[in-house]
Protein backbone atom coordinates (compact mmCIF):
# COMPACT_ATOMS: atom_id res chain seq x y z
CA UNK A 1 0.00 0.00 0.00
CA UNK A 2 6.54 -1.76 2.77
CA UNK A 3 17.23 -1.31 7.46
CA UNK A 4 17.32 2.01 5.43
CA UNK A 5 15.60 4.80 8.11
CA UNK A 6 17.11 6.17 11.71
CA UNK A 7 14.44 4.68 14.42
CA UNK A 8 11.19 5.50 14.67
CA UNK A 9 11.15 6.79 11.15
CA UNK A 10 8.80 4.85 9.25
CA UNK A 11 8.67 6.47 5.77
CA UNK A 12 5.40 7.68 6.74
CA UNK A 13 5.48 9.63 9.82
CA UNK A 14 7.98 10.15 12.50
CA UNK A 15 7.50 8.56 15.68
CA UNK A 16 9.38 7.22 18.52
CA UNK A 17 7.21 4.03 18.94
CA UNK A 18 7.44 0.34 17.16
CA UNK A 19 5.56 0.20 13.70
CA UNK A 20 3.28 -2.96 13.24
CA UNK A 21 2.23 -3.31 9.61
CA UNK A 22 -1.73 -2.85 5.93
CA UNK A 23 -4.58 -4.99 4.48
CA UNK A 24 -6.46 -3.31 1.65
CA UNK A 25 -5.89 -0.80 -1.47
CA UNK A 26 -4.99 0.70 0.83
CA UNK A 27 -2.17 3.64 0.88
CA UNK A 28 -3.12 -0.44 0.73
CA UNK A 29 0.99 2.81 2.83
CA UNK A 30 5.89 -0.28 5.23
CA UNK A 31 8.24 -3.19 5.40
CA UNK A 32 9.84 -5.86 2.97
CA UNK A 33 11.25 -9.07 2.90
CA UNK A 34 14.58 -9.13 3.84
CA UNK A 35 17.29 -11.24 3.26
CA UNK A 36 21.06 -10.92 4.59
CA UNK A 37 22.18 -9.60 7.76
CA UNK A 38 21.88 -5.76 7.10
CA UNK A 39 18.00 -6.68 6.74
CA UNK A 40 17.57 -8.69 9.74
CA UNK A 41 13.90 -9.17 9.02
CA UNK A 42 10.91 -9.17 6.65
CA UNK A 43 9.61 -5.28 6.74
CA UNK A 44 5.72 -5.62 5.11
CA UNK A 45 4.83 -3.34 2.94
CA UNK A 46 1.18 -1.74 4.04
CA UNK A 47 -1.69 -3.77 3.65
CA UNK A 48 -3.31 -2.32 0.74
CA UNK A 49 -6.96 -1.68 0.79
CA UNK A 50 -7.76 -1.69 -2.87
CA UNK A 51 -7.44 1.73 -4.33
CA UNK A 52 -6.58 3.23 -0.88
CA UNK A 53 -3.26 4.65 0.43
CA UNK A 54 -3.23 2.58 3.70
CA UNK A 55 -0.78 2.92 6.84
CA UNK A 56 0.15 -0.10 8.88
CA UNK A 57 2.56 -0.19 12.12
CA UNK A 58 4.58 -3.02 12.40
CA UNK A 59 8.03 -3.80 14.74
CA UNK A 60 10.55 -1.12 14.38
CA UNK A 61 12.92 -2.12 11.71
CA UNK A 62 17.28 -1.63 11.66
CA UNK A 63 18.09 1.86 9.96
CA UNK A 64 19.74 1.36 6.82
CA UNK A 65 23.54 1.30 6.41
CA UNK A 66 23.88 -0.45 9.59
CA UNK A 67 26.49 -3.12 9.71
CA UNK A 68 24.85 -5.37 12.25
CA UNK A 69 20.86 -5.49 12.87
CA UNK A 70 21.79 -6.00 16.83
CA UNK A 71 23.41 -2.59 16.99
CA UNK A 72 21.20 -0.03 18.33
CA UNK A 73 20.73 3.05 15.96
CA UNK A 74 21.96 6.12 17.78
CA UNK A 75 21.25 8.96 15.03
CA UNK A 76 24.43 9.55 12.61
CA UNK A 77 27.99 9.16 13.94
CA UNK A 78 29.47 12.17 15.35
CA UNK A 79 33.16 11.97 13.71
CA UNK A 80 30.85 12.48 10.65
CA UNK A 81 30.67 16.34 11.28
CA UNK A 82 34.38 17.62 11.27
CA UNK A 83 35.14 20.50 13.77
CA UNK A 84 37.48 21.15 16.71
CA UNK A 85 36.90 21.64 20.43
CA UNK A 86 33.21 22.47 19.68
CA UNK A 87 32.74 19.16 17.45
CA UNK A 88 30.45 17.65 20.39
CA UNK A 89 28.11 20.73 20.16
CA UNK A 90 27.87 20.79 16.61
CA UNK A 91 27.02 17.20 16.85
CA UNK A 92 24.42 17.61 19.14
CA UNK A 93 23.16 20.39 17.05
CA UNK A 94 23.49 18.68 13.49
CA UNK A 95 21.48 15.46 15.36
CA UNK A 96 18.78 17.83 16.17
CA UNK A 97 18.33 19.22 12.70
CA UNK A 98 18.68 15.35 11.82
CA UNK A 99 15.72 14.29 13.73
CA UNK A 100 13.66 17.52 12.41
CA UNK A 101 14.49 16.60 9.05
CA UNK A 102 13.18 13.15 9.61
CA UNK A 103 9.89 14.03 10.67
CA UNK A 104 9.66 16.62 7.68
CA UNK A 105 10.54 14.35 5.78
CA UNK A 106 7.74 11.74 6.83
CA UNK A 107 5.27 14.20 7.35
CA UNK A 108 5.95 15.35 3.70
CA UNK A 109 5.35 11.85 2.66
CA UNK A 110 2.16 11.14 4.68
CA UNK A 111 0.73 14.55 3.72
CA UNK A 112 1.00 13.44 0.00
CA UNK A 113 -0.41 9.96 -0.38
CA UNK A 114 -3.58 11.03 1.84
CA UNK A 115 -4.09 14.72 1.12
CA UNK A 116 -2.31 15.53 -2.05
CA UNK A 117 -3.39 12.60 -4.31
CA UNK A 118 -6.65 12.06 -2.85
CA UNK A 119 -8.28 13.82 -6.30
CA UNK A 120 -6.43 11.57 -8.17
CA UNK A 121 -7.81 8.62 -6.26
CA UNK A 122 -11.13 10.27 -6.43
CA UNK A 123 -11.11 11.01 -10.08
CA UNK A 124 -9.59 7.26 -10.96
CA UNK A 125 -12.26 5.66 -9.42
CA UNK A 126 -15.52 7.52 -11.28
CA UNK A 127 -13.45 6.53 -14.53
CA UNK A 128 -13.24 2.50 -13.37
CA UNK A 129 -17.14 2.18 -12.35
CA UNK A 130 -18.36 4.89 -14.98
CA UNK A 131 -18.79 2.29 -17.99
CA UNK A 132 -21.01 4.79 -20.36
CA UNK A 133 -17.77 6.94 -20.25
CA UNK A 134 -16.57 7.33 -23.73
CA UNK A 135 -13.42 8.99 -22.91
CA UNK A 136 -11.50 6.73 -20.95
CA UNK A 137 -8.79 9.39 -19.65
CA UNK A 138 -5.40 7.46 -20.45
CA UNK A 139 -3.12 10.17 -20.53
CA UNK A 140 -2.86 12.76 -17.85
CA UNK A 141 -3.80 16.04 -19.79
CA UNK A 142 -7.40 14.93 -20.01
CA UNK A 143 -7.36 13.80 -16.55
CA UNK A 144 -6.17 17.75 -15.75
CA UNK A 145 -9.34 18.88 -17.79
CA UNK A 146 -11.71 17.16 -16.33
CA UNK A 147 -10.49 17.99 -13.15
CA UNK A 148 -11.13 21.28 -13.74
CA UNK A 149 -14.36 21.08 -15.12
CA UNK A 150 -15.58 19.18 -11.63
CA UNK A 151 -14.12 22.16 -9.49
CA UNK A 152 -15.27 25.03 -11.62
CA UNK A 153 -19.10 24.02 -11.31
CA UNK A 154 -18.97 22.18 -8.21
CA UNK A 155 -16.27 23.26 -5.88
CA UNK A 156 -12.87 21.83 -4.84
CA UNK A 157 -14.76 19.85 -2.50
CA UNK A 158 -16.12 17.73 -5.39
CA UNK A 159 -12.16 16.71 -5.78
CA UNK A 160 -11.44 15.90 -1.67
CA UNK A 161 -15.06 13.92 -1.17
CA UNK A 162 -14.92 10.88 0.60
CA UNK A 163 -11.16 11.69 2.28
CA UNK A 164 -12.37 11.08 5.95
CA UNK A 165 -13.87 7.65 5.19
CA UNK A 166 -10.49 6.65 3.64
CA UNK A 167 -9.00 7.22 6.91
CA UNK A 168 -11.69 5.41 8.52
CA UNK A 169 -10.82 2.44 6.39
CA UNK A 170 -7.09 2.45 7.25
CA UNK A 171 -7.93 2.54 11.10
CA UNK A 172 -10.42 -0.50 10.90
CA UNK A 173 -7.91 -1.93 8.88
CA UNK A 174 -4.93 -1.54 11.65
CA UNK A 175 -7.46 -2.27 14.34
CA UNK A 176 -8.85 -5.45 12.56
CA UNK A 177 -5.05 -7.03 12.12
CA UNK A 178 -4.28 -6.45 15.38
CA UNK A 179 -7.10 -8.06 16.96
CA UNK A 180 -7.06 -11.03 14.45
CA UNK A 181 -3.65 -11.83 15.48
CA UNK A 182 -4.00 -11.19 19.37
CA UNK A 183 -6.12 -14.04 19.30
CA UNK A 184 -4.68 -16.13 17.14
CA UNK A 185 -1.22 -17.75 16.26
CA UNK A 186 -0.97 -16.02 12.89
CA UNK A 187 1.88 -13.79 13.00
CA UNK A 188 1.62 -9.87 11.92
CA UNK A 189 5.62 -9.98 10.74
CA UNK A 190 7.40 -12.69 9.12
CA UNK A 191 11.25 -12.84 10.45
CA UNK A 192 14.28 -13.77 7.92
CA UNK A 193 13.70 -17.11 8.96
CA UNK A 194 10.89 -17.87 7.57
CA UNK A 195 9.36 -21.14 6.14
CA UNK A 196 6.25 -21.73 3.60
CA UNK A 197 4.37 -22.34 6.85
CA UNK A 198 4.70 -18.99 8.33
CA UNK A 199 4.40 -17.15 4.81
CA UNK A 200 1.08 -18.87 4.43
CA UNK A 201 -0.26 -17.43 7.92
CA UNK A 202 0.81 -14.33 7.77
CA UNK A 203 -0.99 -13.88 4.62
CA UNK A 204 -4.10 -15.71 6.08
CA UNK A 205 -4.03 -12.56 8.16
CA UNK A 206 -4.24 -10.58 5.55
CA UNK A 207 -7.06 -12.11 3.56
CA UNK A 208 -9.02 -12.01 6.73
CA UNK A 209 -8.25 -8.43 7.73
CA UNK A 210 -9.54 -7.75 3.99
CA UNK A 211 -12.79 -9.47 4.52
CA UNK A 212 -12.98 -7.99 7.90
CA UNK A 213 -12.98 -4.07 6.14
CA UNK A 214 -14.55 -5.12 3.23
CA UNK A 215 -17.85 -3.39 3.96
CA UNK A 216 -16.24 -0.26 4.97
CA UNK A 217 -14.03 -0.31 2.22
CA UNK A 218 -17.46 -0.92 -0.02
CA UNK A 219 -19.28 2.61 1.68
CA UNK A 220 -15.87 4.51 1.16
CA UNK A 221 -15.66 3.89 -2.38
CA UNK A 222 -19.79 5.23 -2.58
CA UNK A 223 -18.63 8.41 -0.68
CA UNK A 224 -15.85 8.89 -3.12
CA UNK A 225 -17.25 8.51 -6.48
CA UNK A 226 -20.72 10.24 -5.69
CA UNK A 227 -21.20 13.42 -7.34
CA UNK A 228 -21.12 16.30 -4.99
CA UNK A 229 -24.24 17.60 -7.28
CA UNK A 230 -27.29 15.20 -5.43
CA UNK A 231 -24.57 14.33 -2.36
CA UNK A 232 -26.06 15.17 1.19
CA UNK A 233 -23.94 16.54 4.22
CA UNK A 234 -22.74 13.23 5.75
CA UNK A 235 -21.14 12.92 8.42
CA UNK A 236 -17.42 12.14 9.02
CA UNK A 237 -18.88 8.11 11.00
CA UNK A 238 -21.34 7.74 8.02
CA UNK A 239 -18.70 5.23 6.27
CA UNK A 240 -19.29 3.34 9.68
CA UNK A 241 -22.90 3.36 9.73
CA UNK A 242 -23.35 2.12 5.96
CA UNK A 243 -20.17 -0.86 6.44
CA UNK A 244 -22.41 -1.90 9.85
CA UNK A 245 -25.42 -1.81 7.36
CA UNK A 246 -24.24 -3.21 4.62
CA UNK A 247 -23.41 -6.11 6.86
CA UNK A 248 -26.66 -6.64 8.81
CA UNK A 249 -28.97 -5.78 5.60
CA UNK A 250 -29.94 -1.80 6.95
CA UNK A 251 -29.75 1.28 5.97
CA UNK A 252 -29.64 3.21 2.48
CA UNK A 253 -31.93 0.83 0.71
CA UNK A 254 -30.15 -1.05 -1.98
CA UNK A 255 -31.70 -2.29 -5.70
CA UNK A 256 -31.97 -6.60 -6.32
CA UNK A 257 -28.80 -5.93 -8.41
CA UNK A 258 -26.64 -5.56 -5.42
CA UNK A 259 -24.07 -8.27 -4.73
CA UNK A 260 -23.98 -10.16 -1.63
CA UNK A 261 -20.70 -9.40 0.69
CA UNK A 262 -19.68 -13.45 0.34
CA UNK A 263 -19.49 -13.03 -4.09
CA UNK A 264 -17.10 -10.09 -3.35
CA UNK A 265 -14.82 -11.67 -0.92
CA UNK A 266 -12.62 -13.71 -3.03
CA UNK A 267 -12.27 -10.42 -5.77
CA UNK A 268 -11.75 -8.40 -2.42
CA UNK A 269 -9.14 -10.61 -1.13
CA UNK A 270 -7.02 -11.68 -4.02
CA UNK A 271 -6.79 -7.80 -5.07
CA UNK A 272 -5.51 -7.29 -1.47
CA UNK A 273 -3.16 -10.13 -1.21
CA UNK A 274 -1.64 -9.75 -4.48
CA UNK A 275 -1.47 -6.07 -4.08
CA UNK A 276 0.65 -7.10 -0.75
CA UNK A 277 3.30 -9.14 -2.46
CA UNK A 278 3.97 -7.76 -5.54
CA UNK A 279 4.26 -4.55 -3.32
CA UNK A 280 6.33 -6.57 -0.78
CA UNK A 281 8.68 -8.01 -3.60
CA UNK A 282 9.52 -4.69 -5.48
CA UNK A 283 10.27 -3.21 -1.75
CA UNK A 284 12.53 -5.96 -1.05
CA UNK A 285 14.40 -5.48 -4.87
CA UNK A 286 14.46 -2.07 -4.36
CA UNK A 287 15.96 -1.81 -1.14
CA UNK A 288 18.89 -4.43 -2.66
CA UNK A 289 20.08 -2.16 -5.34
CA UNK A 290 20.34 1.01 -3.25
CA UNK A 291 22.10 -1.19 -0.29
CA UNK A 292 24.74 -2.31 -2.72
CA UNK A 293 24.79 1.34 -4.32
CA UNK A 294 25.31 2.44 -0.67
CA UNK A 295 27.99 -0.13 0.63
CA UNK A 296 29.67 0.65 -2.98
CA UNK A 297 29.80 4.19 -2.35
CA UNK A 298 31.44 3.93 1.00
CA UNK A 299 34.04 1.87 -0.02
CA UNK A 300 35.02 4.32 -2.55
CA UNK A 301 35.05 6.53 0.63
CA UNK A 302 33.35 8.98 -1.69
CA UNK A 303 30.50 9.68 0.13
CA UNK A 304 30.17 12.85 1.84
CA UNK A 305 28.09 13.31 5.78
CA UNK A 306 25.03 14.42 3.98
CA UNK A 307 25.50 11.97 1.47
CA UNK A 308 25.90 9.76 4.41
CA UNK A 309 22.65 11.10 6.32
CA UNK A 310 20.68 11.11 3.13
CA UNK A 311 21.29 7.56 2.93
CA UNK A 312 19.80 6.62 6.56
CA UNK A 313 16.71 8.47 5.50
CA UNK A 314 15.25 8.20 1.60
CA UNK A 315 16.18 4.19 0.55
CA UNK A 316 12.60 3.28 1.75
CA UNK A 317 11.01 6.22 1.08
CA UNK A 318 11.70 5.28 -2.88
CA UNK A 319 11.38 1.94 -2.52
CA UNK A 320 7.67 2.35 -1.26
CA UNK A 321 7.36 4.86 -3.60
CA UNK A 322 7.95 2.29 -6.27
CA UNK A 323 6.58 -0.87 -4.72
CA UNK A 324 2.77 1.60 -4.43
CA UNK A 325 3.77 2.47 -8.30
CA UNK A 326 4.45 -1.25 -9.42
CA UNK A 327 1.62 -2.79 -7.94
CA UNK A 328 -0.79 0.09 -9.09
CA UNK A 329 0.07 -0.22 -12.16
CA UNK A 330 0.35 -3.63 -12.35
CA UNK A 331 -3.14 -4.72 -10.29
CA UNK A 332 -5.21 -1.55 -12.34
CA UNK A 333 -7.49 -3.38 -14.35
CA UNK A 334 -8.20 -6.07 -11.51
CA UNK A 335 -8.84 -3.13 -9.40
CA UNK A 336 -11.64 -1.73 -12.42
CA UNK A 337 -13.14 -5.01 -12.29
CA UNK A 338 -13.09 -4.51 -8.25
CA UNK A 339 -14.82 -1.29 -8.24
CA UNK A 340 -17.54 -2.47 -10.41
CA UNK A 341 -18.55 -5.46 -8.55
CA UNK A 342 -18.30 -2.64 -4.75
CA UNK A 343 -20.59 -0.12 -6.47
CA UNK A 344 -23.44 -2.34 -8.08
CA UNK A 345 -26.66 -2.07 -6.58
CA UNK A 346 -26.04 0.71 -4.45
CA UNK A 347 -28.12 3.13 -6.16
CA UNK A 348 -25.09 5.42 -6.97
CA UNK A 349 -24.87 8.64 -8.92
CA UNK A 350 -21.45 9.38 -10.24
CA UNK A 351 -20.42 12.95 -11.91
CA UNK A 352 -20.08 12.46 -15.88
CA UNK A 353 -16.56 12.14 -16.51
CA UNK A 354 -17.14 13.01 -20.31
CA UNK A 355 -18.75 16.50 -19.87
CA UNK A 356 -17.33 17.52 -16.66
CA UNK A 357 -21.21 18.51 -15.64
CA UNK A 358 -24.31 16.01 -15.56
CA UNK A 359 -24.73 13.06 -13.47
CA UNK A 360 -25.10 9.79 -14.49
CA UNK A 361 -26.44 6.87 -12.36
CA UNK A 362 -24.69 3.12 -12.26
CA UNK A 363 -26.96 0.40 -13.48
CA UNK A 364 -24.48 -2.22 -13.88
CA UNK A 365 -26.03 -6.14 -13.82
CA UNK A 366 -22.36 -7.90 -13.64
CA UNK A 367 -23.47 -11.69 -12.27
CA UNK A 368 -19.78 -11.74 -10.57
CA UNK A 369 -16.50 -11.30 -11.24
CA UNK A 370 -15.60 -13.25 -14.08
CA UNK A 371 -18.95 -11.79 -16.10
CA UNK A 372 -17.38 -8.45 -14.74
CA UNK A 373 -14.53 -9.55 -16.80
CA UNK A 374 -15.93 -10.25 -20.13
CA UNK A 375 -18.33 -7.76 -20.12
CA UNK A 376 -15.96 -4.98 -20.15
CA UNK A 377 -13.66 -6.70 -22.81
CA UNK A 378 -16.68 -7.23 -25.18
CA UNK A 379 -18.37 -3.86 -24.70
CA UNK A 380 -15.35 -1.10 -23.87
CA UNK A 381 -12.63 -3.23 -25.25
CA UNK A 382 -9.14 -3.98 -23.63
CA UNK A 383 -8.44 -0.65 -22.63
CA UNK A 384 -12.04 -0.57 -20.58
CA UNK A 385 -9.92 -1.65 -17.81
CA UNK A 386 -7.65 0.92 -18.03
CA UNK A 387 -10.53 4.10 -17.80
CA UNK A 388 -8.63 6.84 -15.43
CA UNK A 389 -5.27 5.11 -15.58
CA UNK A 390 -4.03 9.15 -16.55
CA UNK A 391 -4.95 10.06 -12.85
CA UNK A 392 -2.51 7.54 -11.66
CA UNK A 393 0.40 8.84 -13.88
CA UNK A 394 -0.42 12.40 -11.77
CA UNK A 395 -0.23 11.04 -8.51
CA UNK A 396 2.63 9.24 -8.73
CA UNK A 397 3.99 12.28 -10.58
CA UNK A 398 3.33 14.57 -7.38
CA UNK A 399 4.18 11.92 -5.01
CA UNK A 400 7.80 11.68 -6.62
CA UNK A 401 8.00 15.42 -7.13
CA UNK A 402 7.06 16.14 -2.95
CA UNK A 403 9.98 13.37 -2.27
CA UNK A 404 12.96 15.02 -4.59
CA UNK A 405 11.64 18.73 -3.65
CA UNK A 406 11.89 17.38 0.53
CA UNK A 407 15.48 16.01 -0.73
CA UNK A 408 16.80 19.06 -1.80
CA UNK A 409 15.51 20.98 1.23
CA UNK A 410 17.14 18.29 3.47
CA UNK A 411 20.54 18.65 1.62
CA UNK A 412 20.75 22.40 2.02
CA UNK A 413 19.56 21.97 5.62
CA UNK A 414 22.20 19.44 6.29
CA UNK A 415 25.20 21.57 4.18
CA UNK A 416 24.25 24.80 5.89
CA UNK A 417 24.69 23.07 9.43
CA UNK A 418 28.14 21.19 8.59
Amino acid sequence: MHPRRPEGFDGLGYRGGARDEQGFGVAFPARSFSSGSDLGHWVTTPPDIPGSRNLHWAEKSPPYGVPSPSTPYEGPAEETFPGGGGGGVQAQSSEQLNRFAGFGIGLASLFTENVLAHPCIVLRRQCQVNYHARHYHLTPFTVINIMYSFNKTQGPRALWKGMGSTFIVQGVTLGAEGIISEFTPLPREVSHKWNPKQIGEHLLLKALTYIVAMPFYSASLIETVQSEIIRDNAGILECVKEGIGRVIGLGVPHSKRLLPLLSLIFPTVLHGVLHYIISSIIQKFVLLILKRKTYNSHLAESSSPVQSMLDAYFPELIANFAASLCSDVILFPLETVLHRLHIQGTRTIIDNTDLGYEVLPINTQYEGMRDCINTIKQEEGVLGFYKGFGAVIIQYTLHAAVLQITKIIYSTLLQNSI
